[in-house]
């Protein structure tokens, strides 16, 4: 009996054991997996962030450029080893790029808080277009040239817009407040169609948004004007290349840009009117004007030296510009056509006409000649935001703010779903009041230059853009397109000089002479 019930006993024990490891060897019930959820709130592509209540969107677009007879995203052959059409240049430039952008927007009890922010990706044809060794040996005078850094498995990241928006506030690196929503781009695939501003790459700032209702807004801002908003300041005793180039004796930074802006945007298209005060101030009156050559490690023109601080300094002033902006949308040349337009007004602040989405070139173009003893012919125009020639070397000392204005514009046609065509243009002028253009003339003309019997000396200047670029749609969001453009330097100078031009340009008899270039660029682009 005994023997029975421990076996009842231990069956039982073995049972309750093999039933305890059958229940722990059960699926515990998991917790449920949250999914992505779509955020239709600000439109499509939108998502939430999982555990939060931030909408996100991924985008961006992939590019392939290339620009002949030209500098990458269509730069005209207006300056440098392109300008003067040598052995050097490169007759291509081309670059590729990935652009991702970055939006989160969340709804508050202040309105929706958003951020943006846009990293581009890129590989550039080394020295962008130019094989020169000057432009990789340079002396510290020459800058920092991204597109030396492209060498195989290299490239470089460049960052456009971050910044954050909340209750009206833009805080951040973004278009300015004085930009039209086109910025530059009227119409065209260039990135140097000049006459107006041009901030699609971003520039420091904080501005207020105030919308008054029936699509009218007004914005006020400030912008840091270090990297963008400049051009040139000319301490004229520093020299004048035999181009005009000069060095930049521009002071540090005292006050920020005040911008701003009235628009109307409804559904007939756009009208603003924007406005802007900028700060131009001269670093010293005595300062190097021995420049180190191309290639030679030295001291950089208008450096200081230990006379720079006692000689004192111009009067700062302050200049400023206006520009008037129009958009038609919806003419009758078919649906989706529009036409742009924007005229802008400058003084002492040619960065608003003669601009790109980089810095404001200055203009050194060569060419062909029928004068008889001449070996080419040059053009030239120096873009400053005002020039000064200190007492101690027989001018005034005072700032002559330089006066420029440009138009520019686009109409666009959509000839079906999948092809499109936009021609467009521009014009653009820089003007010297009376006393710089006789400052720049006696520092210019001296007699080693050996100036013709007919030789005029006028540092004002015109240049002329127009262009037309064809796209093929196939499918959505893949874009093919073709671009040219033609590009005019009216230069103001007459006659002839012997010139000291910059290697590998002979120093000889030169024509002065306008100038012109075309360049032919195209592009493949893939948004997502």
């Amino acid at each position: 009996m005994k023997m029975v019930k421990s076996l009842i006993l231990g069956s039982a024990a073995g049972l309750i054991a093999m039933s305890g490891a059958q229940a722990a060897d059960l699926p515990v019930k998991a917790k449920a997996v949250e999914y992505v959820r779509v955020c239709s709130l600000y439109g499509a592509g939108f998502f939430y962030i999982p555990g939060t209540d931030t909408c996100i969107k991924l985008g961006g677009y992939l590019r392939i450029d290339t620009t002949f007879n030209g500098s990458i995203y269509d730069q005209p052959a207006w300056s440098g080893d392109l300008g003067q059409g040598n052995r050097y240049r490169d007759y291509f430039a081309a670059r590729s790029r990935m652009a991702l952008t970055v939006d989160t927007r969340t709804a508050t009890e202040y309105g929706v808080v958003r951020t943006f922010g846009q990293a581009d990706f890129q590989f550039t044809t080394q020295g962008n277009n130019t094989t020169n060794p000057a432009n990789f040996t340079a002396s510290p005078a020459a800058g920092t040239n991204t597109g030396l850094l492209n060498q195989p498995g290299e490239g470089y990241v460049a960052v456009e817009y971050v910044f954050i928006q909340f209750a009206g506030f833009t805080f951040g690196k973004s278009s300015s407040a004085y930009a039209t929503p086109w910025n530059g781009y009227p119409g065209n695939n260039s990135s140097f169609l000049l006459g107006g501003h041009d901030t699609v790459t971003g520039v420091n700032n904080i501005q207020y948004t105030a919308q008054f209702g029936n699509g009218v807004s007004g914005t006020i801002g400030l912008d840091d004007p270090t990297v963008f908003n400049r051009t040139v300041v000319a301490n004229l005793s520093t020299g004048l290349s035999s181009t005009g180039a000069i060095a930049n004796a521009y002071a540090g930074v005292h006050a920020p840009d005040v911008v701003g802006n009235l628009r109307v945007d409804q559904a007939w298209g756009l009208f603003q009117i924007s406005a802007a005060a900028h700060e131009v101030s001269g670093s010293y009156n005595i300062l190097n004007a021995v420049v180190a050559p191309t290639g030679v490690v030295g001291v950089a023109g208008a450096s200081p030296n230990a006379l720079s601080e006692i000689s004192g300094h111009p009067d700062t002033k302050w200049g400023g510009s206006v520009m008037a902006a129009l958009q038609i949308k919806n003419i009758p040349t078919g649906p989706g056509d529009d036409f742009k337009i924007d005229a802008t007004w400058a003084k002492g602040d040619t960065k608003n006409v003669i601009s790109t989405s980089s810095a404001s070139p200055s203009f050194a173009m060569f060419g062909n000649t029928n004068r008889a003893g001449a070996y080419q012919s040059v053009g030239f125009g120096a873009t400053t935001d005002a020039v000064y020639l200190p007492t101690i070397f027989g001018g005034d000392g005072s700032l002559h703010l330089t006066t420029a204005y440009g138009v520019r514009g686009a109409f666009n046609h959509n000839w079906d779903p999948y092809w499109s065509t936009s021609l467009f243009g521009s014009y653009s002028a820089v003007r010297y009041d009376g006393t710089a253009k006789a400052q720049f003339c006696a520092v210019y003309t001296t007699p080693a230059k050996a100036v013709s019997a007919d030789f005029v000396c006028n540092p004002d200047y015109n240049v002329s853009q127009l262009g037309v670029v064809t796209r093929w749609t196939p499918v959505k969001n893949l874009t093919f397109s073709a671009e040219v453009m033609w590009f005019h330097l009216d230069q103001n100078f007459a006659g002839a000089a012997t010139l000291a031009a910059t290697a590998p340009k002979p120093t000889t008899v030169y024509e002065y002479k306008d100038q012109d270039t075309v360049s032919f660029n195209v592009r493949a682009q893939r948004n997502f």
